[in-house]
């Protein structure tokens, strides 16, 4: 949304794959209905580097205070361990505005994940302004945002591909409609977001880069229109525009089609991610018609934020009691993950992406009484910034010019 779509505050309160572990964690249910290894196609080519980087833990002061409700430390009343709530402008549609203004060193993102009805296929869409992961965008001083433009594309089970091809000002055409990156774009149109895929994946080790291309339609279910800021500051901001929705895939390279359930939601910020935070974990599952969403991490400054909203069939947001601590075995690359679920118990159905920074996760788990497959996703920002890290980037965050 435009910066200038924020209205009043109100609080939020607080509450508090493939993997060398994974097996164990496993829901042996979906195993044959959830693709292999193809599913986390992002860093399975690169040589581990062990002892290079740093754990990837989200250290608490007391590590039993989340299971008793209080991530926060200072405890429930303090600005410490809360989302703090922003209401949008009602005067203004709820919906992707990809006209918006990007600060140097800021950033804005409009994230798509969807899972296919009959648990085969899964997909995450993300079309970055100042793309928080480039290697490029940092070397550059980060003045120019919009000359550092992505979207990234992930499609999971048969026909997996990855995409992230950095493009420039010059190939980043931005309307109020329409957010145009090289040739794919993504467009509102009529209450439904389109996203024309015209792209080459990339696999490390293999210079031949295969052909991706296909529409996506998503049709929100629910809109909602306030968003929440991560810091009391107020530099790092998100929104769950369509928190539940529906999503067609038709792609022709790979042939693939299928539909299934969706969500879609925004981040910004006026400052690097990694100035604003050390790591974060976060999830969201579809509940009946409702739909939940956790969001919890430490900041750079120390401080801890954790939250637990109840979107209901009208897409309105309302705080809840967080659910347990439910750790996930670490990642291959010991990504340390954990979600939130009734009684603190959750198990692994598919890990989409393991990378040295970031595991995104298909999870099986029981959510205010209802059992649910939730997209959970764990990010240490102290591992991103790590030289080693930064090095590996480009080869498969490739950039054209």
């Amino acid at each position: 949304m435009h910066n200038g779509h924020a209205g009043t505050l109100a609080r939020v309160r607080t509450g508090t794959g493939r993997t060398a572990t994974a097996s164990a964690g496993d829901a042996g249910g979906f195993r044959d209905t959830l693709p292999g290894d193809g599913w986390s196609p992002l860093w399975t080519g690169l040589a581990r580097v062990g002892g290079v980087l740093p754990p990837a833990r989200q250290p608490d002061i007391d590590p039993w205070a989340l299971l008793r409700g209080r991530g926060d430390p200072s405890g429930r009343g303090s600005t410490n361990g809360r989302l703090v709530g922003e209401a949008c402008d009602t005067s203004l549609a709820v919906r992707p505005y990809f006209d918006t203004v990007v600060p140097p060193q800021g950033y804005r993102w409009w994230y798509v994940d969807a899972l296919s009805d009959d648990g085969r296929f899964g997909l995450t869409i993300i079309g970055f302004l100042g793309s928080v992961f480039s290697p490029y965008y940092k070397k550059s001083g980060r003045d120019i945002p919009v000359d550092h433009s992505c979207l990234n594309i992930a499609l999971y089970g048969k026909g997996a591909r990855w995409v992230m091809t950095e493009r420039g000002a010059s190939d980043t055409c931005q309307e109020r409609d329409t957010l145009q990156i090289g040739p794919s774009a993504m467009r509102w149109d009529k209450d439904r977001l389109i996203i024309d895929i015209e792209e080459r994946d990339i696999r490390l080790g293999i210079p031949w880069r295969r052909r991706v291309k296909g529409q996506i339609i998503l049709y929100p279910e629910m809109f909602n229109e306030r968003s929440f800021k991560l810091d009391p500051a107020g530099h790092h901001c998100w929104q769950a525009i369509a928190p539940r929705a529906r999503i067609e895939v038709k792609m022709e390279q790979p042939n693939i089609a299928w539909n299934g359930s969706g969500y879609l939601d925004s981040n910004h910020g006026s400052e690097p991610i990694e100035d604003g935070f050390q790591s974060w974990h976060w999830s969201r599952a579809h509940v009946g018609k409702q739909v939940a969403v956790t969001y919890e991490g430490k900041r750079r400054d120390g401080s801890h934020f954790a939250s637990a909203l109840r979107f209901d069939a009208s897409g309105t947001p309302q705080e809840e009691e967080l659910p347990l601590v439910a750790p996930l075995p670490p990642t291959y690359w010991l990504m340390q993950r954990q979600t939130r679920a009734d009684r603190g118990h959750a198990s692994v159905i598919k890990t989409w992406e393991d990378s040295p920074f970031y595991a995104r996760t298909a999870v099986s788990a029981r959510i205010y009484g209802e059992p649910v497959v939730a997209i959970q996703e764990s990010i240490s920002l102290d591992r991103l910034i790590n030289p080693v890290v930064q090095f590996m980037l480009p080869y498969k965050m490739p950039r054209e010019t």
